[in-house]
């Protein structure tokens, strides 16, 4: 295989008009908005949801998140080998596709039951499996390295916050006559998001170095080497299980038999998966010249920035319409102040990128984490709004929205042009699986620590307590991206 040392990337914005370069960006940027805003539209009105299903656990309803972005950080890295193989814009509208189908489903879920809903709230993350990596792998593609790729990943995280605020906001409109309405019109837009792709994005070229020298022969045994058939399956079913056992294990205990099977049986296909990628697949999900310790720190700081995002944006929504008795609507309005700290946060990132290394920009994003988190975690009971609450929405989103940017355009620049897709999958594994792995963790920790509680006192003991493993992943991030900032500086002296 080619080394992956970075080299010229052929910029195709350059044959745009400025009108259509704007369209270009937007289009990719919508599908980062919708991805949020399918969290924010199920966290806003997830007591709704759960009372017209019979869930009232607070474990059990925090499947209705962990089931989406378990499905996202699954799947992302086969998406991202089928965009390099088959090509970025035909994978972005058949995610699209897949998102509004399976949204669609979703609403009408209502005639049935709860398991239902989950299992379909599960496959539309699919979606979103599809479309982030290869949305970003044509940015990559399409821009040199340079300020205006770094503003183009900028804008691609700025609009985290706004699409979970907006989803939550819209979702909290259409409860208040019907909540599954919230899942339709998500639907449509979403198609006609697909329709304008179509109609804007530009066919990109593909992985041609993998098509150039994949194996001779049969096309299904050329296709099956080349987007790594039995790495991905293994990968997969690790991941799935791994995952699915921590989240179970907040409702059942440990105790029971098939959580630790499961456990078991994920590690064991995890063990699977790294043995095949590094001796017997020919072209690895994760390139091997790719995957070296200066990756593994920023993975490791993405992971641990994210993962209490996970945690934080739960238990905040859990905080106001449980705690603080708040309706949707009003739980909605408090959350607005992330739209704008997201956005300044992500065009600050911009521009202190192209003057501080993407390590140092790690350890603001992690000190920011580690303080939006303590802050919900201290605060009093009956403290007022302008507190302590609304201090840890201004900060919070500076951990995501510098984190996120930062590592995707580090591995990007690292990555040649046919590996585009694998290097946006590589951060938004870690970014969707670590929310749904932590939140599992976190609803462990909850569940322990509430036991014999009832009502408002066991949803303030058990948010607290999550809050605070929270900050233990978020201080764990910081001292890793503070390693990597000494790690560099190292190097520079040898």
């Amino acid at each position: 295989m080619e080394s992956c040392k970075p080299k010229k990337h052929v910029s195709s914005v350059k044959e745009m008009s400025r009108t259509r370069e704007v369209l270009f960006v937007t289009v990719l940027c919508m599908t980062q908005l919708l991805n949020q805003s399918s969290l924010g539209q199920t966290l806003s009105i997830i007591h709704i949801i759960g009372s017209s299903f019979g869930i009232a656990e607070t474990g059990e309803l925090s499947w209705l998140i962990a089931g989406y972005s378990l499905t996202v950080g699954t799947f992302i890295l086969i998406f991202g080998r089928m965009g390099d193989v088959f090509g970025y814009k035909r994978l972005v509208i058949i995610g699209l596709g897949w998102y509004a189908t399976w949204s669609l489903v979703s609403g009408l879920a209502v005639y049935s039951n709860k398991v239902l809903f989950i299992c379909c709230r599960a496959l539309a993350g699919i979606g979103p499996s599809i479309t982030l990596p290869n949305a970003l792998a044509m940015l990559g593609s399409s821009y040199e390295p340079g300020f205006k790729k770094v503003l183009a990943y900028c804008l691609f995280a700025a609009v985290s916050p706004t699409g979970i605020v907006l989803g939550a906001t819209f979702a909290a409109l259409f409860a208040l006559t019907w909540w599954p309405w919230a899942f339709f019109a998500s639907a449509i837009v979403t198609a006609m998001i697909a329709v304008i792709a179509w109609a804007v994005l530009p066919e990109l070229p593909r992985g041609e170095h993998m098509v150039s020298t994949g194996p001779v022969g049969n096309t299904l045994h050329r296709y099956y080497i080349q987007l790594d058939l039995a790495g991905s399956f293994t990968g997969v079913i690790g991941l799935v299980l791994f995952n699915f056992a921590w989240n179970q294990a907040v409702l059942t205990g440990w105790q029971a038999p098939y959580v630790c099977v499961t456990l078991v049986l994920g590690v064991v296909f995890t063990i699977a998966f790294i043995y095949i990628e590094n001796h017997v697949s020919q072209f690895p999900l994760i390139p091997r010249e790719a995957f070296n310790l200066d990756t593994a720190f920023i993975l490791g700081c993405v992971a641990s920035a994210w993962g209490t995002f996970g945690i934080w944006i739960y238990y905040i929504w859990q905080y106001f319409e449980v705690v603080r008795e708040l309706p949707p609507l009003l739980a909605c309005a408090w959350k607005t102040p992330v739209t704008i700290t997201g956005f300044v946060a992500a065009m600050v990132t911009a521009i202190i990128l192209n003057k501080l290394h993407p390590s140092w920009v790690m350890v603001i994003a992690l000190a920011a984490s580690v303080v939006g988190t303590v802050l919900p975690a201290t605060t009093p009971e009956h403290q007022i709004y302008w507190g302590q609450t609304f201090v840890c929405l201004i900060v919070m989103p500076w951990g995501m929205d510098m984190s996120f940017p930062a590592a995707t355009l580090q591995l990007s620049n690292r990555m040649t042009r046919e590996h585009q897709g694998v290097s946006a999958s590589l951060v938004n594994t870690v970014v969707n699986y670590s929310i749904s792995l932590a939140l599992g963790f976190a609803g462990t920790v909850e569940r322990e620590v509430s036991k014999g509680l009832t009502g408002k006192e066991k949803v303030l003991k058990g948010s607290a307590a999550a809050w605070y493993f929270g900050v233990g992943l978020s201080v764990f991030g910081l001292a890793l991206s503070l390693m990597f900032v000494l790690l560099r500086y190292h190097r520079e002296k040898v």
